[in-house]
């Protein structure tokens, strides 16, 4: 069985006698603190001349768990989106009508906490293309390019000044929320990203499963 230490920040992995580090997403946010009967999916940072590659672990995965991946910060979303709709494709295939629901999880290193958090993506679809768009009142497109800077609808827009965008331009008024991420953007910033929007609840906006990564 392998030994899991969880040093904040790090989680050191000691499994056959080879260590190996996974550097996760920090965030001052609780969304999930505690998930019970879970497979976890280790994704590893590897550098070989230039490249940057992914070493996943799963072999102790269980379709009817829990899923939690422990992704790298490091690693670009157009490395492991890929491998991440593999797995969310396996899950699905092998879910029987009976089955209990069981959910994905990112997790991340909570700094209220002091300890791993988790936030869900069961119902997350991942498109790997851009979403085009007919440019209509009821739709609010959010796209992060690769520096994680933010424009609504093309309109660039401050991190800061997010929330009172919208409040400004949809508080009455239902509106259909897209959001669309650059391939290069990094797990730590897209993390991030989904963290920020556990913040704005708002009934009127609607947020569309799929995300879109190109």
């Amino acid at each position: 069985m392998n030994k899991v230490l969880m040093l904040f920040t790090v989680l050191v992995l000691f499994s056959c006698g080879e260590k190996k580090e996974i550097l996760l997403p920090k965030a001052d946010v609780t969304v999930v603190k505690t998930v019970s009967d879970i497979s976890k999916i280790d994704f590893f940072f590897k550098m070989e001349k230039n490249d940057t590659l992914v070493d996943i672990n799963k072999s102790t995965v269980i379709s009817t768990t829990n899923w939690v991946f422990n992704v790298d910060k490091r690693l670009p979303l157009k490395t492991i989106l890929p491998e991440i709709i593999k797995l969310q494709e396996k899950k699905q295939k092998r879910k029987s009508e009976g089955d209990v629901k069981k959910d994905n999880y990112y997790s991340y290193a909570d700094s209220i906490g002091k300890n791993l958090a988790f936030i869900p993506f069961t119902n997350v679809s991942y498109v790997l293309e851009n979403h085009t768009h007919d440019k209509l009142e009821d739709v609010l497109v959010i796209q992060f390019d690769k520096n994680n800077t933010i424009a609504c609808n093309d309109v660039p827009v401050e991190r800061s000044s997010l929330e009172n965008y919208i409040k400004e331009f949809y508080s009455d008024k239902k509106v259909k929320v897209y959001l669309v991420f650059d391939k290069n953007l990094s797990f730590d910033d897209y993390l991030s990203d989904k963290i920020l929007f556990t913040k704005l609840l708002y009934p009127n906006l609607i947020f569309e499963g799929k995300e879109y990564v190109f």
